[in-house]
């Protein structure tokens, strides 16, 4: 009789061929495929991915999945990290909410380093008060909150804009991962960037 693991969603362990840490933030109620996607995606690209909830410990998506193990917030150390990755349902909500995911975040923007968002992410982004001026992708009842932060909402697939990769919705998953693959491994230009799916 085979053993199951004690989580059947952890990654399981991968040739690492990147020295570079990765850590995504959430909480529960975020949307299962913009979690899930990166995180098996960039663990697939040879990163190691850390992901911080509040508390730490168990978290649960929109439908359910989720991991058993993760840090708590407060036990990140944002230095540790070459990129910071927030994805969208639910969680964004209660993420701005919390002042060490703000400081997270700001610390991430003002050290430079790449800030990948998805659909409801940029509620974070705006939140933290880091967007101003810059192009941003966002679901769209997230407009709002991207303009009053000074940020200006792009309805496109994905837009690069200087360290911010940010994405609307599900479907664009494969093509926002791809640049922030880019950015992260220095073979795209920060310059503004919006990126448009093959059938736009």
């Amino acid at each position: 009789m085979v053993n199951k693991p004690e989580d059947t969603f952890a990654a399981s362990p991968q040739q690492k061929t990147h020295p570079e840490k990765i850590l995504i933030i959430t909480a529960d109620e975020t949307q299962d495929l913009e979690f899930f996607y990166p995180y098996y995606r960039f663990t697939e690209a040879g990163y190691q991915v850390d992901v911080a909830t509040p508390d730490g410990g168990e978290f649960k998506g929109k439908q359910g999945m989720g991991l058993k193990k993760t840090l708590s917030l407060r036990e990140v150390d944002d230095t540790q990290y070459q990129l910071l990755y927030i994805p969208g349902g639910k969680a964004p909500e209660k993420l701005k909410k919390n002042d060490v995911a703000i400081t997270l975040t700001q610390n991430f923007v003002e050290s430079g380093k790449p800030v990948a968002a998805i659909c409801h992410g940029a509620q974070l982004l705006a939140a933290a008060n880091v967007i101003k001026g810059r192009n941003i992708a966002a679901w769209p009842e997230v407009e709002g909150e991207v303009k009053a932060a000074g940020g200006n909402f792009v309805n496109e697939a994905t837009v690069v804009d200087g360290q911010f990769i940010t994405g609307r919705w599900p479907g664009d998953l494969p093509l926002h991962l791809a640049h922030t693959l880019k950015v992260l491994e220095g073979k795209q230009s920060s310059k503004t960037l919006p990126l448009r799916a093959a059938n736009a």
